[in-house]
């Protein structure tokens, strides 16, 4: 799915503007708009999803994103931002329908830890790519259909091994809670139960989707600000730490049995990102970090609690409580509000804040994000220790 997502953003399009605003923020905005429309689009969707059709979807959804590039590729500037707009939108659809395959299980977070690894390396793979393909002699306008088109082998050997999995066995079921399709109503009762603790967690995963968008579509920008751009391999060789590190840590919580106490561990290793992010980040504006050593760390304390909030701690939670739902209402509640942010966040960097580079622009952020990340995620953590407490004094009293 990165590569019909990220590899435009390896262009720079230098030159171009519109209405004052830079064209590859327009297009970063445009593809972000669309995906979060289809956030806000999946809440009601993605929760109701039956598993007969999966497997289609995804062709469908990844083939309709591949057509808008090349509607990208042969419509003439400026309108062919709008083709960026229509690739987000089936895109936003690909994460909750492939990780409801594997939520629910005892291994849900080496499952998780896995498809997670998988998509901090696609994004720089995908980018390098993007790169080798400029540099190739691919224009910037027809390089991401290009790089889409050289992955299609891929995604047809990928869904079909996804349509492999069996179903969560009884044990699976007995360590977590079953999932179930949601109605309107089953989210609304489900949202109002925790919806102090929900709130909270969408802040944090706000947050954090702002700081890693930035990194992550001006991946370029930041590393050529550091002296480096012209090593476009760095943009995967970088990465691979911090997946390594990222599927360590999460995968070793399927080694806690109880639901809550890998819940708060959860947040536990938010705190502890949050604290990378801001300590790696100081060190390098110190000069005891070099920038390589500072974007992997500063990287592995933005990823782990990125990935932990991409389904592995709404999947605890549900367990924890016993609660009836799936992890795609919860999911696709906070990647919408996350989004939403994320292109508020580039307007207000391209009007309020256009003098910054985007280096200076990146560790702003990190330092702004880490205190409220820390803030948000104590006070989570308190209220959901208060909820237990709260529902098993009362399953006490009813005995």
């Amino acid at each position: 799915m990165y590569a019909f997502r990220k590899p435009f953003t390896a262009g720079a399009y230098e030159g171009l503007s519109l209405w004052g605003v830079q064209f590859k923020i327009i297009l970063v905005v445009a593809q972000v708009a669309g995906y979060a429309l289809s956030k806000f689009i999946g809440i009601r969707i993605i929760s109701g999803m039956k598993t007969l059709y999966r497997g289609r979807y995804l062709l469908v959804l990844i083939g309709v994103a591949w057509l808008s590039l090349v509607g990208f590729a042969l419509t003439p500037f400026p309108l062919n931002a709008i083709w960026l707009f229509f690739n987000g939108l089936p895109l936003g659809m690909i994460w909750g329908l492939v990780f409801s395959y594997l939520e629910g299980r005892r291994t849900t977070e080496i499952l998780a830890a896995v498809l997670s690894v998988n998509f901090i390396i696609s994004s720089g793979f995908v980018k390098t790519v993007g790169r080798w393909l400029l540099d190739a002699g691919i224009s910037e306008w027809w390089m991401p259909a290009v790089a889409g088109l050289l992955f299609f082998p891929l995604l047809f050997l990928s869904v079909w091994a996804l349509e492999q999995l069996p179903q969560p066995s009884s044990s699976d079921l007995d360590a977590r809670s079953e999932r179930f399709p949601m109605t309107g109503a089953d989210r609304k009762a489900l949202f109002l139960r925790f919806a102090p603790g929900l709130m909270l967690l969408t802040g944090i995963y706000l947050l954090l989707t702002i700081v890693r968008d930035v990194r992550d579509n001006f991946a370029v920008e930041i590393w050529t600000d550091l002296g480096l751009g012209s090593q476009p391999a760095l943009l995967t060789t970088a990465e691979m730490p911090i997946a390594v590190l990222t599927l360590a840590g999460i995968s070793a919580l399927i080694l806690l049995r109880d639901n809550f106490t890998a819940f708060r561990v959860n947040l536990a290793l938010s705190i502890g990102g949050a604290l990378l992010l801001a300590a790696s980040t100081w060190s390098f504006q110190a000069g005891y970090l070099g920038p390589v050593i500072w974007m992997v760390l500063s990287g592995f304390g933005l990823f782990l609690p990125y990935v932990i909030f991409n389904g592995v701690l709404f999947d605890r939670l549900l367990g924890a409580f016993r609660e009836r739902g799936n992890v795609g209402f919860l999911m696709y509640l906070a990647d919408a509000v996350g989004y939403l942010g994320s292109v508020g966040v580039l307007l207000w960097r391209n009007f309020g804040a256009g003098q910054l580079r985007w280096l200076d622009f990146y560790t702003f952020l990190c330092y702004i994000c880490a205190g409220l990340i820390l803030l948000l995620t104590t006070t989570a953590w308190r209220y959901f220790l208060v909820k237990k407490k709260t529902i098993e004094s009362h399953a006490r009293q009813s005995v």
